[in-house]
């Protein structure tokens, strides 16, 4: 790789989670890749990433108040200027997101970063992917034979994402984690339950109200019960459909691709008690008895004891764990536009949480291109459409940007119309879908993007000539293009 600029980006991430919340502030250089031609990010170092602190909750709800106090504190700490941050994201997850509140959180992140990150609650297959990638990218990329799952295991979720060299292809999110028995901390002693969790408990025989003391019977049936379900979800059984509790805990669904082979995948965790897991495996101290207030030291010892779940913490060891979801929030929830993108004007930018609609491609015909195009041109705020356009010749790219003049000329969108590609055609594109801006409609073209299976895009303010662009709403199945 090579550098494209000397120019050092800042990318921030925060991730409020059940248990802990985090920041991370990293800078990175923007360098092109060899293999794909692609501008990506490369010399990432670490500039400020504080110890990660408790959730701050009143009630069931989110204590904004205190968040938006440790989050100036955090910015304040880290000297960062606001106007200097290129990109990045930020991710209520877990029971955290489940709080009636936790939108707001979204909201003061984005009136404090103007809409230069993408901010986002409960995006389940999102933060799964993200804890993949921030966590066992490097291990996947090393043994591109072999298959990859890593289960992030926090208070609230288990998200979990099969990937083979580097490329993630499933996701999946179930609502197993520590904190939905919270006990007096030293004790067994139940203060709070969450839904789930006396969900579980009341299936289990176990008295499922505050003021119980667990026993340690009691405590074995909640972890085997746990390490059974994922390790079901994680083999493909299909007795996880016909459960009704297994049901009842899936946010979504987990299935290994059709075409996995027979080859045992790799087990990688991530997580506050994916890190708890680990440490175990190597045979160091864990902390007290629940001294979070919570079962995560029993489960991390579970899941250290299991056959089928434990085999590979200590022969793959990954670098995330614990901050495995806010490094991949920081670094990898952005991808970098391409230098040749159709971008007449600039001043558009920010657009933020734009539908994507779905995808045109040559093969399709005219009242399918019509359809998806009017569609865009009745959403309020403009709409993101993909192209698929694998062989980027000229007299391929001039036939689909004729295409899209001609109906765009009936349409007539009044709100911005981004379209997103693959290949490294953007500013011939769009020059022949405005017939070289004549028409009157206004049209950016994105290239050199890879496909992501998502529902939103946010298309971020240009930086040091560089237009970061960040995705959300990801499906739980895909094959990626790359």
């Amino acid at each position: 790789m090579s550098p494209a600029t000397d120019s050092l980006l800042r990318f921030v991430g925060i991730d409020v989670g059940s248990t802990t919340s985090s920041m991370m502030v990293a800078r990175a250089r923007l360098v092109r890749n060899c293999v794909t031609g692609r501008n990506e990010l490369g010399d990432v170092e670490p500039l400020f990433r504080p110890s990660p602190v408790f959730t701050p909750f009143n009630g069931d709800d989110l204590d904004i108040t205190a968040l938006e106090s440790l989050i100036d504190r955090w910015i304040a700490e880290a000297g960062l200027d606001l106007e200097a941050v290129a990109s990045g994201g930020a991710l209520v997850t877990g029971l955290a997101a489940r709080a009636e509140n936790a939108t707001r959180v979204t909201q003061l992140v984005k009136q404090r970063f103007r809409q230069a990150i993408v901010a986002t609650a409960d995006d389940p297959c999102l933060e799964s992917w993200l804890a993949f990638i921030g966590n066992s990218l490097g291990l996947s990329r090393a043994e591109p034979q072999r298959p990859f799952i890593n289960l992030d295991i926090g208070g609230g979720t288990t998200n979990i994402a099969w990937g083979q060299a580097g490329q993630v292809r499933r996701c999946g999110c179930y609502y197993v984690g520590a904190r939905h028995v919270q006990v007096e901390p030293g004790t067994y002693h139940v203060r709070r339950l969450s839904e789930f969790g006396r969900d579980v408990l009341l299936a289990l025989g176990i008295p499922s109200h505050a003021g119980y003391e667990l026993t340690d019977r009691d405590i074995a049936k909640w972890c085997n019960f746990s390490v059974g379900l994922l390790t079901n979800v994680v083999g493909g059984r299909s007795q996880v459909a016909d459960d009704q509790l297994a049901r009842r805990l899936c946010q979504a669904e987990f299935a290994p691709p059709a075409d996995a082979g027979n080859e045992d995948p790799v087990i990688t965790f991530s997580g506050g008690v994916g890190e708890l897991a680990y440490r175990c495996a190597r045979g160091e101290p864990l902390p007290g008895t629940t001294e979070f207030g919570d079962l995560g030291i029993d489960l991390a010892r579970a899941l250290c004891a299991s056959p089928a779940l434990g085999r590979d913490l200590t022969s793959h060891v990954p670098s995330g764990m614990g901050r495995a979801t806010v490094h991949g929030l920081t670094i990898h929830s952005t991808e970098i536009a391409g230098a040749t993108l159709y971008l007449p004007r600039p001043e558009l930018l920010p657009l933020s949480d734009l539908p994507i609609l779905g995808t045109i491609s040559d093969s399709m015909g005219d009242d399918e291109w019509r359809a998806l195009l009017g569609l865009a041109a009745r959403a309020g705020a403009g709409a993101c459409l993909r192209v698929d356009q694998p062989i980027a010749e000229t007299a391929s790219v001039k036939r689909i940007g004729q295409r899209l003049a001609a109906i765009l000329e009936s349409v007539k969108p009044s709100h911005p119309l981004v379209l997103l590609t693959a290949g490294n055609i953007g500013k011939t594109l769009g020059q022949y879908a405005t017939r070289w801006g004549a028409l009157p409609v206004t049209l950016v073209v994105i290239d050199e993007i890879p496909d992501r299976p998502a529902h939103f895009a946010t298309i971020g303010k240009p930086s040091a000539g560089l237009v970061p662009v960040s995705f959300h709403g990801i499906d739980a199945n895909w094959d990626p293009v790359v």
